[in-house]
């Protein structure tokens, strides 16, 4: 067993840590309209136990070889299995997945944050409810050349003057208070949304079991957001595994990250969906819901609640897109501080800035750059089907197949225990489902996404 070089201070750091990670615009944006659309309450019970069955694995596997080798994916595998360098490609599809990942988050986040600012300022407001109005604001904005990319920026030095604090002083301490403030937000939003005349009709919508919804599409969707939502196949995890004290019950924090995640995905959707349908209006999914649909929604109500509304649900957006920024661009700052033994600081000035130049060529991609294509796809929707499609799940795929086939299985066996500390009666259907179930679920996603 490695030394333990940095690490949170406490548990609840933790926790707090990889739930931000966890939590972010797929929650908001995604999560509830595809329950809704494929069956309620019936993906919901499909979802869940995806989620705790083969995402809470895959997470706990990142954990299991950051914690033991104390190190990022770059030389993680290695450290274990030395003779079996090969594995180190893990690392590299991480990086290289980590960069385009954090590179559209950016650019996504500063969207959000420009509306929460529209939003305050009542630019939004002064849209009205006009449906073609509000979505061709969004279409000329994010096709802009200047205000995307300046809110990319902002959006990026935060989250890398946030990191430069260090593990317990930034990463711990930010998400301490953000994630706190984050479930009061949509707490508050909630009750708002559901003290709306006609709310019952979102709830019907999100929660109402229909079986005859739940198509083989709708079951692979429930897979694929159940792995995704979680931030694993990145090597995120890995890092932070390291961060974990060496006295943590893993099994025990992975269940409260995943509860965490999946309580904020469904009150998200019960923060939106009954406002939705009480305005009489259909709902939508991805970037469609927050930057057109809710426009509409805040601009039914009064003028002042409807502003004041407004902003909160963009604070509540641009908290959840930071604290799982924060994970991500980490990744690559603690990779490189790693494998080319550089300060903290300097490795996250230098991956803030190739990132945001990177934000930058998506960004034209929707924009000035629109008629370049690689292979059919212009820059950013190319990069979107990179980081939604191929490379997350091929890195899962991997890492999981290095648990379970790869990796001594004492040492597996050992971080669990705590070194026999504990008692794991869990361990041999975790290690079935990391050697068989959860490869299968990851190729069946990987398979899927390249059909559609």
């Amino acid at each position: 067993m490695a030394e333990q070089k940095n690490s949170f201070s406490s548990s609840i750091g933790a926790i707090m840590a990889a739930v931000g990670s966890a939590v972010g615009l797929g929650n908001i944006w995604r999560f509830p309209y595809i329950c809704g659309k494929y069956g309620g309450g019936a993906f919901l019970i499909v979802y869940l136990l995806f989620v705790f069955l083969i995402g809470m694995v895959l997470m706990m596997s990142e954990f299991v070889i950051g914690r033991r080798t104390q190190h990022t994916p770059a030389k993680a595998f290695s450290t274990l299995r030395p003779d079996k360098k090969g594995w180190n490609i893990i690392g590299v599809v991480g990086v290289f997945t980590l960069f385009f990942i954090v590179s559209q988050y950016h650019l996504v986040s500063g969207w959000v944050t420009s509306y929460f600012v529209d939003s305050c300022t009542g630019t939004l407001a002064g849209l009205g409810q006009n449906a073609d109005a509000i979505s061709q604001y969004f279409a000329d904005f994010s096709s802009s050349v200047w205000r995307p990319i300046i809110f990319a920026t902002i959006f990026a030095v935060i989250t890398g003057i946030i990191i430069t604090g260090g593990v317990q002083k930034g990463i711990e301490r930010i998400s301490k208070i953000l994630m706190p403030f984050l479930l009061i937000l949509i707490l508050v939003l909630c009750v708002r949304s559901l003290t709306l005349p006609g709310a019952s009709k979102g709830l019907a919508y999100l929660f109402t079991p229909d079986f005859s919804k739940l198509t083989g599409e709708g079951i692979l969707a429930a897979l694929g957001q159940a792995l995704f939502s979680l931030s694993v196949g990145m090597g995120v995890m890995v890092v932070y595994g390291s961060y974990i004290p060496v006295d943590d019950n893993l099994f025990k924090t992975s269940i409260w990250i995943t509860a965490s995640d999946t309580l904020i995905a469904i009150l998200a959707g019960v923060a939106i969906f009954p406002a939705v349908f009480s305005c009489g209006l259909e709902p939508a999914g991805g970037p469609g819901l927050v930057f057109c649909v809710l426009p509409q929604v805040f601009n039914t109500m009064p003028a002042v609640v409807g502003s004041i509304f407004a902003a909160l649900f963009f604070l509540l957006v641009v908290v959840a897109a930071l604290t799982s920024n924060i994970s991500l661009l980490e990744g690559l700052a603690a990779w490189l501080s790693e494998t080319a033994n550089t300060p903290r600081r300097k490795s996250t000035l230098i991956f803030t800035v190739c990132t945001i130049l990177m934000a930058c060529v998506v960004s034209l991609g929707n924009g000035a750059w629109s008629d370049f294509h690689i292979f059919g796809n212009n820059i950013f929707d190319f990069v979107d089907r990179l980081n939604s499609i191929y490379m997350p799940p091929i890195c899962a795929l991997l890492t999981v197949i290095f648990l379970g086939w790869v990796m001594p299985e004492k040492d597996v066996r050992d971080e669990l225990s705590n070194h026999g500390t504990l008692k794991i009666g869990y361990y041999k259907v975790f290690l079935f489902l990391a050697r068989f179930v959860a490869p299968i679920a990851l190729i069946a996603v990987l398979v899927s996404g390249i059909m559609n």
